[in-house]
């Protein structure tokens, strides 16, 4: 076999500016998307791991680290090993290894993921980000759905099991693009079966997630410049035309009821929300 890929990069030249990506079926019947790049082509396997590989015969290394957990809340794991000090403790532990269990200031032995397993799960979730650009260039919403949903579950994870604050810190600079991406697909899908209202309340729900996104790193005064943020609501906007009148009858009734119980927050909300709709 001829290692040159010439011929092949010659027959589909880069398109700078827009996502160049197809569909392709090997000759075994196997499909993969490709996306041209400007020093090659990168191909992925549409369903489990991008590159196709199983690693310890999970479908990738987030269900690994997902079954530590399971079996270490189930007590499953064996007992700890007896040490007491930093030192009888190894950070060189291979990545595909559970994390040894070590004991904090309270003797107890929580389950943590040491730098070189958040950095694995990083690199993974990147081919992920991948696919997913490429899928929704295809419009696979469903796709686009399961990767990214996939991806929160990893950003979660890093949250809440990461050793080191700099990886738990990690998930603040990608969550917000993840959680976007979702809910665009989400409502994407919603209005290809032509349902504009299921649509809106995927993009609330998206907007939602991000403000709370905000509040939890304790920067919600990022919410309002948030990008993200405003690709949902400019997606909302081109939506609301197609939205059935009872809508903004919906959204008073809410603004009333907020204002009954003094949610103020929330019926400044519900208020912007009726005057961004048109008359």
């Amino acid at each position: 076999m001829n290692p040159d890929l010439t011929e092949l990069l010659n027959a589909w030249k880069y398109e700078p500016g827009k996502i160049n990506v197809r569909l392709i079926e090997s000759a075994e019947g196997v499909s993969f998307v490709q996306v041209r790049l400007d020093l090659g082509i990168l191909q992925m396997h549409m369903d489990g791991r991008p590159d196709g590989q199983r690693p310890q015969g999970f479908e990738s290394f987030l269900e690994m680290v997902e079954s530590w957990i399971e079996e270490a809340e189930r007590g499953e794991a064996g007992p700890p090993p007896e040490f007491e000090t930093d030192d009888d403790f190894s950070e060189t532990d291979a990545p595909l290894n559970p994390p040894r269990p070590r004991r904090d200031e309270q003797g107890e032995t929580p389950f943590k993921l040491t730098r070189e397993q958040c950095a694995v799960l990083r690199e993974e979730a990147i081919q992920y980000y991948h696919r997913y650009l490429a899928l929704l260039a295809l419009e696979d919403y469903e796709r686009v759905v399961r990767d990214t949903t996939r991806n929160l579950r990893v950003l979660d994870l890093l949250a809440k099991y990461a050793e080191h604050e700099e990886d738990r810190e990690s998930v603040s600079h990608t969550k917000s693009h993840v959680t976007m991406m979702r809910a665009r697909a989400l409502a994407s899908l919603a209005i290809r079966d032509n349902e504009p209202k299921a649509a809106v309340h995927a993009i609330d729900e998206g907007i939602d997630a991000l403000r709370k996104h905000f509040e939890t790193i304790g920067h919600e005064e990022l919410f309002e410049r948030s990008s993200e943020v405003q690709v949902l609501r400019g997606m909302k906007q081109a939506l609301t035309p197609k939205l059935p009148v009872s809508q903004k009858a919906e959204l008073r009734k809410r603004l009333d009821e907020a204002v009954q119980v003094e949610n103020y927050r929330l019926a400044a909300i519900l208020r912007d929300e009726l005057n961004a709709m048109p008359d």
